[in-house]
């Protein structure tokens, strides 16, 4: 087992001891986080940065979430709800009035962040989904693949565009603006959407799975083809430049297991963290409503969804292309954070799971 680095409560031992193993295993590097009661009990980190295995992973290394980045989304269009700037069950034309467009007129703001708007492919190449208002004109134009609201099909690089246009026409501010100045600012979370270039030299880039190089791709993550015209975004496109520097709300936020647990911990503690309350305990409970159940269009898979996190039961939360984690469990008031550049392929990638299981397993009374 590698020795891992940080901090840690006796009884969350099994999480620290769980992370080095994982990198003794062969994972590159990683962070994991564990809140309760918005106290850390597990900050720790190990192994590197980079996949030469030369930078050893810090303290303050940051890397890309990928999906982990909707539940940064999500939160802000909670809060604009939470603050009675967004009506969640708006249409989305209301704010946004080309959307209306193509017989979405019925879409609802609620629709977006349970992924059933029935908008869930980009279609054009990768390098277009640097240009905010060509992405969003193109969404604005399409029609729904079904009708909206029935059943969900996983949004996911779209949904991050259409829930951060509706923040930017309700603010004026992009959603990842918003973000800094009324989430991560007041929480002191190193979280960022849409990285700035002196941040740049803590950045681990993201390492895809054994045999693979970085032509390796998201769609593998889904294990099923691509529409037409549909262009996958591969690991390369998350290790440039470009990506880093624009706001794809959906999958290029950038941080560490501290600073999502930080964030995320709102949901765990009725809207507070670290002493600072950013949502009223009521903003919080509209997110575990189940908005859509049943098998995913896309995913293939039976998916319970929120506004913005999929459920498990009593928890809510999410994962990122590759691996790392978010889950939150408002009952134990605990938020269980991994973050790592080691992919792993489909179907082989239980790593957070068995670190959330080995923190609710400290948690437990006894």
């Amino acid at each position: 087992m590698v020795d891992v680095q940080g901090s840690c409560d006796e009884r969350f031992q099994a999480v620290a001891d769980g992370l080095g193993l994982l990198l003794a295993g062969g994972d590159v590097g990683g962070s994991v986080a564990v809140l309760v009661d918005g106290e850390p009990v597990v900050d720790v980190w190990g192994g590197f940065a980079d996949a030469d295995r030369t930078l050893p992973w810090r303290r303050d290394t940051i890397t890309d979430l990928w999906s982990v980045t909707k539940t940064m989304t999500a939160l802000v269009a909670l809060l604009l709800a939470d603050r009675g700037e967004l009506d969640l069950d708006a249409p989305v034309a209301r704010y946004w009035p080309e959307f209306a467009r193509a017989g979405k007129q019925a879409v609802l703001v609620r629709h977006l962040l349970s992924h059933s708007a029935g908008l869930p492919d980009w279609v054009g190449p990768v390098d277009q989904l640097y240009d905010w208002a060509a992405v969003t004109s193109r969404l604005a134009s399409l029609p729904p693949q079904w009708e909206p609201g029935t059943e969900s099909g996983y949004h996911s690089l779209t949904q991050g565009f259409l829930v951060g246009e509706v923040v930017r026409r309700v603010t004026g501010l992009s959603v990842g603006q918003v973000f800094a100045q009324q989430v991560a600012g007041p929480l002191g979370a190193d979280l960022h959407l849409g990285l700035p270039a002196a941040h740049d030299h803590r950045v681990a880039r993201t390492v895809p799975p054994p045999g693979h190089d970085e032509d390796y791709a998201a769609a593998a993550a889904v294990g099923a083809a691509l529409p037409a015209g549909v262009e996958p975004v591969r690991v390369r496109d998350g290790n440039s430049v470009a990506w880093r520097r624009a706001q794809i709300p959906a999958a290029s936020g950038f941080g560490n297991a501290r600073s999502v647990a930080e964030v995320q911990s709102l949901l765990a503690c009725a809207g507070t963290s670290a002493g600072v309350r950013v949502l009223s305990p009521a903003g919080c409970e509209v997110a575990g409503q189940v908005q859509v159940d049943g098998v995913d269009r896309v995913l293939g898979v039976r998916t319970s969804w929120g506004l913005g996190y999929a459920l498990f039961g009593s928890a809510l939360g999410w994962g990122g292309w590759g691996g790392s984690l978010v889950l939150v469990d408002p009952a134990a008031r605990m938020v269980v954070a991994y973050v790592t550049n080691q992919m792993r392929e489909p179907g082989d990638d239980d790593r957070g799971l068995g670190l959330a299981v080995a923190a609710h397993d400290g948690r437990a009374p006894g």
